[in-house]
């Protein structure tokens, strides 16, 4: 029995140490779409370029791609009319960021908005696609990080963390000019896969997230993975719910405001958010609590706002400006997941946390919030919290969670067996 458990402890030094950062891929003009994606062709044939909408053939390509680079913005738009979709779209707009700045900050809403969150618009096609000898047909990975990037998914994919905020922590390994942790990468990026695989032109016109569901890849799943023959994970979760490895998450974000020279210089080693300086609480890279999406699906939760503000001038401190999660999507999916006791023994990953297994203690700190996986003052504002009386049901011990827990087991051992024999 030793013996069956030495290669497992072997597997898991081994991932420990695995180096997991890897450079994200250049996909510009020219770079065809993945083998993943374009199946057996293989992509786009030698001698063609990529324009988005069409694939251009034989010496044709040169020239089209010399006139996109000659264009402006508004010639753009006269031969692809969906980049105003875009552009009037979530990415231009940022309603809902600014929507929050003035549920955070009434009155003050637009000042704080246009002061501390608008380094993210999207203002014209160059944004994405470059201009003029730097335009390229498919923005590469790059150019999407440039915004999605932190504790916001998009680092996720390329194995980036978001480091502590204090200039302190600010070291190791650099990605565009800021340091990050090195985590586990998202299979899909491993196999070459870019952004726009998935997130396509024409989905973005569209206002969607995606023009791909994990299903329109991959149509069947086996039934020899014991999580998979248990109809209600595949009926009400999310693929990303078991099989999104880990996450960013900040919980906490604490802004002070500096109105004079002296309290700015004492809170330099913290980054600006215009009139503030933004840290946090807690930041974690793990699996990330659970609840409901807007489908009403299990799906990965996080806190999108969860917001302290400091600020003498109005007799703040410490003050609780919002308390909100979110569903979403991490881009770190991996072939396994975590075992059965990863979610049904743990109250706390679906924000149910029994006070008595409480470790951070905020209210100690003067915070108003018990803790930030005791859902009790928090909202969630696309989604739901998963209900109690769901998780209570779920935590029952019964006679088909105990043979589905052994069956599992089982083939892990059964592989480690094969796997063994294998390596003689």
């Amino acid at each position: 029995m030793r013996k069956r458990w030495t290669i497992p402890f072997i597997a898991v030094c081994w991932l420990a140490i695995a180096d997991p950062g890897a450079p994200a891929p250049s996909r510009g003009a020219g770079v065809a779409p993945s083998r993943a994606m374009a199946g057996d062709a293989g992509g786009v044939a030698p001698g063609r370029v990529v324009t988005g909408a069409a694939r251009v053939p034989g010496d044709a390509a040169a020239a089209t791609l010399a006139r996109h680079r000659r264009a402006d913005a508004a010639s753009c738009r006269g031969c692809h009319p969906g980049a105003e979709r875009v552009l009037s779209g979530v990415m231009g707009s940022r309603a809902g960021e600014r929507a929050f700045a003035h549920r955070a900050m009434g009155g003050d809403g637009d000042r704080f908005f246009d002061a501390s969150c608008s380094g993210c618009h999207v203002t014209g096609c160059a944004d994405c696609h470059g201009a003029g000898a730097s335009f390229v047909a498919r923005p590469p990975d790059e150019a999407c990080m440039r915004c999605h990037r932190g504790d916001r998914v998009g680092w996720d994919y390329h194995g980036r963390g978001a480091r502590e905020d204090h200039e302190r922590y600010q070291r190791g390994v650099v990605a565009d000019g800021e340091a990050v942790l090195k985590m586990r990468p998202d299979v899909h990026a491993e196999r070459g896969m870019g952004c726009a695989d998935c997130h396509t032109m024409r989905s973005l016109e569209e206002g969607r997230r995606a023009a791909k569901q994990c299903r329109d890849c991959h149509p069947t799943v086996s039934m020899q993975v014991p999580e998979h023959a248990i109809a209600a994970h595949l009926d009400k979760l999310e693929c990303y719910a078991c099989h999104s490895a880990w996450a960013s998450q900040e919980y906490g974000t604490f802004l002070v405001r500096t109105p004079s020279p002296e309290a700015a210089a004492a809170f330099a080693a913290l980054p600006r958010w215009g009139e503030w300086v933004k840290s946090a609480v807690l930041h974690r890279q793990d699996a990330p609590p659970l609840g409901l999406d807007e489908r009403g699906r299990v799906s990965p939760i996080r806190p999108e706002y969860v917001l302290f503000a400091t600020d003498p001038t109005r007799g703040w401190e410490n003050r609780l400006l919002a308390a909100e999660w979110t569903s979403f999507f991490p881009h770190s999916v991996r072939p396994g997941s975590v075992a059965c006791q990863g979610c049904h023994d743990d109250a706390r990953r679906f924000v149910l946390e029994d006070p008595r297994d409480r470790v951070y203690r905020p209210e100690l700190d003067g915070l108003p919030l018990r803790s930030f996986w005791d859902r009790t003052g928090q909202t969630m504002r696309r989604g739901a919290f998963f209900p109690a009386d769901r998780f209570r049901a779920m935590d029952r011990r019964t006679p088909a969670y105990i043979r589905e827990d052994l069956r599992r087991w089982q083939a892990i051992l059964d592989h480690v067996d094969r796997s063994s024999a294998r390596s003689r």
